[in-house]
């Protein structure tokens, strides 16, 4: 059974940070490509941020140099450090999976940024 649980989220003010992490489990995490998505109200889902399973990354232009993402295969762990947070980037973040063929989703968490 496939499954990615995100935590890390919550409220943080302008500026601050968050780490997010993503535990997955139910798949061979290590071959997929793993990212990081986000939905605002109102808004279409966007891509945040992918690592590939050689550990390269690619970021949307509105957090890089902003936010990192990393993975530990050991752990089928995939994080995503946010710093500098600003109201805009308040939504709900998924963690994503994704292999030919294979498009796997978690639940999301919150993160809002607000003073």
């Amino acid at each position: 059974q496939v499954q990615l649980v995100e935590s890390g989220g919550g409220l943080v003010q302008p500026g601050g940070s968050l780490r997010l992490s993503c535990a997955a489990s139910g798949f061979a995490f290590d071959i997929y490509y793993m990212g990081w998505y986000r939905q605002a109200p109102g808004k279409q889902r966007e891509l945040v941020a992918v690592i590939t399973s050689s550990d390269s990354t690619n970021y949307a232009d509105s957090v890089k140099g902003r936010f990192t993402i990393s993975r530990d295969n050991p752990k089928n762990m995939v994080y995503l450090q946010m710093n500098s947070l600003k109201p805009e980037d308040t939504a709900v973040y998924y963690c994503n999976a994704k292999r030919v063929n294979r498009d796997y989703w978690g639940q999301g968490t919150q993160v809002t940024v607000s003073s």
